[in-house]
């Protein structure tokens, strides 16, 4: 099993949801997050949405993604960046997965109120506005570790 750092872990779980996990020898798991991205992707009808949103064509954009289906996407797509991550930290770290859930959270709350928001009277459509939710995400995860980790801290003296 090959040994990845936290960070080349995360990156091939952003390239692609279990390439970490197949690069670190975990074949079945790897294969699972492949197939169930693969499978959410198609149904979603998420890569043509990206292509439109690109190309500024928000409301096609709008038009051809399945809600339903894209609502899967974020958790999956977390959970095997964090599972990457899991798999290359040090058995001592803890909390690691805040910033991962509450980046999921956020992006799925920005993914089901992308049709009603504008920004500057710009509409960033199902694909821009839910990244820009994992700003606030991955920040309020980091916060409540730093919380928890200080609390601990102080609870140890």
């Amino acid at each position: 099993m090959k040994k990845m750092s936290k960070l080349e872990a995360v990156l091939w779980s952003i390239a692609f949801p279990g390439f970490s996990q197949l690069l670190s020898g975990q074949y079945i798991k790897g294969i699972f997050f492949v197939i169930l991205e693969f499978m959410i992707n198609v149904n979603s009808h998420f890569n043509g949405a990206i292509m439109y949103s690109f190309l500024g064509e928000i409301k096609k954009a709008e038009s051809v993604i399945n809600y339903q289906w894209l609502m899967f996407y974020p958790c999956v797509y977390m959970f095997a960046m964090w599972d990457g991550y899991r798999s290359a930290m040090p058995a001592e770290e803890k909390y690691s997965y805040l910033p991962f859930v509450f980046s999921a959270y956020f992006v799925t709350v920005g993914l089901m109120i992308s049709p009603a928001v504008t920004i500057f009277n710009v509409h960033p459509g199902p694909v821009f506005l839910p990244m820009l939710f994992v700003i606030p995400g991955i920040l309020i995860g980091f916060l409540i570790k730093w919380m928890l980790q200080f609390r601990k801290k102080k609870l140890q003296i």
